[in-house]
This record gives structure tokens, sequence and C-alpha cells, in this order.
């Protein structure tokens, strides 16, 4: 799936959710099918509706309002059965721009570090898209130059499944390519934060 029609597909499903998270957790795992979990871990805790930052220099996005649902946008050949894959999006705080990611093993996220990559069948967790509006210029992902660093989550129970939802961390690099009027060039920039995820 080319990543427009990909975020098209999940745009529509991300303004459809509610930002608000759910009490408890209502499912009998965390990670593997037959791991016990504390139901009080399950959730965001105390992270943030937006707190995830790209930044370089001056230019600075902000990202949160982030909704997860389980649409099997990009399956791992490898999965257990029961796992699907995971779409996160959400929208820019401070701007008009969208982040999407798809987590090919949500029950591999849950308290351990997935590499971020392409919009490719190699990567842990894809970025699908990151766009976004600062300083009269907009952001799009320079796809010439392949993401890294890493993506983990806390209080994610039932392999997403959860209406708890769950919190996200990202620590990551990639390129964005900015337009600026007539000029257009790319710039590196950091992905980071912590920021909770709601249940779609």
């Amino acid at each position: 799936m080319s990543p427009s029609r990909f975020l098209s597909s999940t745009s529509a499903a991300w303004l459809a959710a509610t930002a608000a998270t759910a009490a408890g957790c209502g499912g009998d795992s965390h990670g593997p099918a037959d791991a016990p979990i504390d139901a009080t871990s399950c959730g965001p805790g105390d992270a943030p509706a937006a707190g995830v930052v790209a930044s370089a220099g001056a230019a600075t996005l902000t990202y949160g309002h982030l909704t997860g649902g389980l649409n099997n946008d990009c399956p791992a050949s490898d999965a257990p059965a029961g796992v699907v894959s995971l779409t996160i999006a959400g929208s820019q705080t401070d701007g008009t721009g969208v982040i999407t990611l798809c987590v090919a093993r949500p029950d591999l996220l849950a308290g351990h570090a997935q590499a971020l990559g392409p919009d490719d069948a190699t990567a842990a967790v894809r970025v699908v898209d990151v766009t976004g509006t600062a300083g009269g210029c907009s952001f799009t992902v320079d796809r010439t130059q392949p993401p890294s660093g890493t993506a983990t989550a806390t209080g994610l129970c039932s392999n997403g499944r959860d209406a708890a939802g769950f919190a996200l961390v990202l620590d990551g690099q990639l390129s964005l390519t900015r337009t600026c009027g007539a000029t257009v060039d790319s710039i590196a920039i950091t992905l980071h934060g912590r920021v909770a995820v709601a249940s779609g």
C-alpha cells in the first residue's frame, strides 16, 4: 500500500476516535498470551496527551492526541496467532501536520525497544508519515533518508487490544523535506518524547 493511501485510510479512523482513555485493563495478557499482568499497570499512566517533538534547530513540531487501532495495516509474517499489527495516528498540536506509525508486532513493543524504519516490510515500527507546518514552512517525510532509532511502550496490555491504551516512547531520527515558499531542502530532525495513546 502506498504511504498516501495508507495515511488516508488511517486518518479517517483516527478522526473518529476520542482522546479519552478508559480505566482498568480488560485483557488477560501483557505480551505473550499466557503472561499474567497487574491490572493497575495497563494504560498510559502520567504520559501527556501531547509529548512527541520533532525538532531541528529553530524548527519544532509537536504531536499528540494519538490513537491506536488494530487495523492490520502492516502484518508481520512471524506474528503469533491473535497478534494484529497496530496503527498509531495523531496530529500536530502546534500546526496542521499528522504523524502515523505502524507497529508490526505490538506484543514485542510492550517494554522492549523496537527499531524505527521506513515504510517497508523490514521495519518493526514503520514511520508511515510525519507532516507539519511551522514558521511559514511545511514539512513532509524525506523518504530518501530512512528513519532510525527506537520505539517502546509501557502499559500496553493484551497486545494492544486493551481499552486503557498505553504510553508510547520515541527516540529516533529522520529527515524531513522542508518547503518555505520557493525554497526546498532536507533537514535532519530528532523525534523524541513520551505520549499517551488512546485505544481506537
